[in-house]
C-alpha cells in the first residue's frame, strides 16, 4: 500500500487551488474544473468540489467543516515562508514559534477553515568531545 493524497472537499475548488498553490508554489493539476492536485515528491494534496463525493450521499463530507486534521507541509524555513505569504493569510493562529519539541512552526486557516502547519525539524548539532 501507498499513501497517495489527502483530499480537501470545498464549495470553491478556485479559491482553494489558488491558495495552495501560493502556500507550495507548485501550480495545481487541473484534470477538470472539480478537482485539482498539488503533487510533491512525498505526497498529493487533492481539492474536489462537492460534486466528487456526491455518490456518498447523506455521507459525504461537508465542506468547511473540519475541526480535526491540519493540513502540514515540511519546509526548509519557517520564517521566511510565514514572511513570504503573511498579507495572503486572514487567519494566523500561531506565527512561526519552536515548539517544545523543536520543530520550528507557523499555523493558519486556509480559506476554508482547515488548519495548515508549516514546520522545520531541528538541527541537529553535533558536538566535539
Amino acid at each position: 500500500m501507498e499513501f497517495a493524497s489527502i483530499r480537501i472537499i470545498t464549495n470553491n475548488v478556485d479559491r482553494l487551488a489558488r491558495f495552495y498553490e501560493k502556500v507550495t508554489g507548485v501550480t495545481a493539476e487541473r484534470p477538470a474544473p472539480i478537482f485539482a492536485e498539488i503533487r510533491t515528491a512525498t505526497g498529493a494534496l487533492a481539492i474536489g468540489s462537492t460534486a466528487t463525493v456526491a455518490v456518498l450521499g447523506d455521507a459525504a463530507p461537508q465542506p468547511e467543516r473540519n475541526n480535526s486534521v491540519i493540513v502540514e507541509f515540511l519546509v526548509s524555513d519557517v520564517d521566511a515562508d510565514f514572511a513570504r505569504l503573511r498579507d495572503e493569510l486572514d487567519d494566523i493562529v500561531l506565527e512561526p514559534t519552536t515548539m517544545p519539541w523543536g520543530n520550528r512552526s507557523t499555523l493558519f486557516r486556509d480559506p476554508d477553515g482547515n488548519l495548515v502547519n508549516l514546520f522545520s525539524r531541528p538541527t541537529r548539532m553535533r558536538t566535539e568531545d
